[in-house]
């Protein structure tokens, strides 16, 4: 465990923050974004196997949650991009993959589109609320409004009621279908009780309020996207069916029948599918009639 400190958003009026950084294994440096509302922690079933494959496995705790400062603001795009830079940069890492589940997938896409993909191999795209999740007049495929200023609602009034419910569909149990144990769903809402209130309700904000749509055509490094089937937390037609979409050349994996939380559930077959292609080559072939990679 170390602690790095981000200066993002500081110019706009913000405070510095110390992030929570959490490192495992050696060689191929990777570095996971978690999603809304938990901590680095999500990731353990991926930090107990990727790291016997040669992969640096890297996590944080996005400011607000887990271990990580918590401060009033914030919890824009913007800074939290700021702060993913600063854990790369903070740790001198090149050649990164980069893992961003729900909302850590919008912290991926404005990283790229904001600074580049000098220091980024590779992204990956697991269950993200990707391109815009907010119903529009021009983004019908959206999720309405009220739904999340209801979310917010049920927060401030008794935000333990709220996580615990918000768990069950996380995972997908059900009347007839415990996809999970009791023990994981009271571990879910362990590490999401970790996070301030304010931080919960403001990300919900920007992450359902911030249209990616402009930026996911300038990706420009080889991409995964991985989602469930039956999402119920973020629904596939909203979001990763339309990102494929947008990026013809990213290879998508539809897992059929799995919830939002894949990365416990499905976790044998996240974890293959990392492997894969963290440590697959990435092949250029130059053209000698028209200088171009193909």
């Amino acid at each position: 465990m170390r602690w790095i400190e981000s200066n993002a958003g500081v110019a706009d009026g913000g405070e510095p923050v110390k992030l929570l950084v959490h490192e495992v294994g050696q060689g191929k440096p990777v570095v996971f974004i978690s999603g809304w509302p938990l901590s680095h922690e999500m990731w353990e079933y991926q930090f107990n196997v990727l790291p016997k494959h040669g992969i640096r496995c890297i996590a944080y705790d996005r400011r607000g949650f887990g271990k990580s400062d918590k401060p009033w603001n914030g919890y824009d795009y913007d800074t939290l991009a700021g702060d993913l830079k600063s854990v790369i940069d903070g740790l001198d890492l090149h050649d990164v993959t980069l893992v961003g589940f729900s909302m850590g997938g919008g912290e991926v896409v404005r990283y790229l589109s904001k600074y580049g993909s000098g220091k980024i191999a590779k992204a990956v795209l697991v269950s993200t609320v990707l391109p815009y999740m907010l119903h529009t007049d021009d983004n019908p495929e959206g999720l309405p409004q009220e739904m999340f200023d209801g979310f917010v609602k049920d927060i401030e009034d008794d935000r333990p009621k709220f996580l615990a419910g918000f768990a069950k569909d996380f995972y997908g149990n059900g009347f007839m279908n415990n996809a999970v144990s009791d023990e994981i769903l009271q571990w879910h809402g362990m590490l999401a009780l970790q996070g301030s209130g304010r931080a919960t309700t403001q990300c919900i904000r920007s992450f359902s309020a911030t249209d990616f749509r402009n930026e996911i055509s300038l990706l420009d490094i080889p991409v995964l996207i991985i989602h469930g089937e039956d999402d119920k937390t973020v629904p596939i037609d909203a979001s990763s069916n339309r990102t494929s979409a947008m990026l013809p050349g990213a290879e998508y994996i539809v897992y059929e029948s799995a919830p939002h939380g894949l990365f416990v559930t499905h976790k044998e077959r996240l974890n293959e599918n990392l492997v894969q292609f963290i440590n697959q080559e990435v092949v250029t072939i130059s053209n000698p009639y028209t200088d171009i990679a193909t």
